[in-house]
């Protein structure tokens, strides 16, 4: 087990990244709290994922960015190297065929910062999560 200095709180993982005092209360307060250099790529995303998704509820779950009706659809969260997306393993899945180029876990895409974001797709992945077509 590891603690962290600054907060206090116990993490299995040694450095594991979390949020030292209380999470954002919304979307825009954590694109707030990150780096200037990684705002622009997180703004871009809330608007890309709100705009294919736009009934779904913007609220912070797991101290992410998340879009819900009535379940988690979609969340996302920003990294050192990339942002991850995390659409859930049914969704990574279903795209596995376009997301040879990206690493992916069961059920989380990493998108490098270095690379073009690839907004349509992310558009695409966020529509699927809400009608599972």
């Amino acid at each position: 087990m590891w603690k962290c200095p600054k907060c206090g709180r116990t993490f299995k993982h040694t450095n594991q990244d979390h949020y030292c005092g209380v999470a954002p209360a919304t979307i825009e307060e954590y694109i707030e709290r990150q780096s200037e250099e990684v705002q622009p790529y997180l703004w871009k995303i809330k608007e890309t994922i709100h705009a294919a998704i736009p009934d779904a509820i913007e609220k912070i779950a797991w101290s992410m960015p998340t879009y819900w009706k009535g379940h988690n659809l979609i969340q996302f969260a920003a990294f050192k190297k990339h942002i991850g997306v995390y659409p859930g393993p049914e969704a990574v899945e279903k795209f596995a065929d376009r997301l040879m180029e990206y690493k992916t876990s069961k059920g989380a895409i990493q998108f490098p910062y270095e690379k073009p974001m690839p907004l349509e797709f992310i558009a695409e992945i966020a529509k699927w999560c809400e009608t599972g077509d």
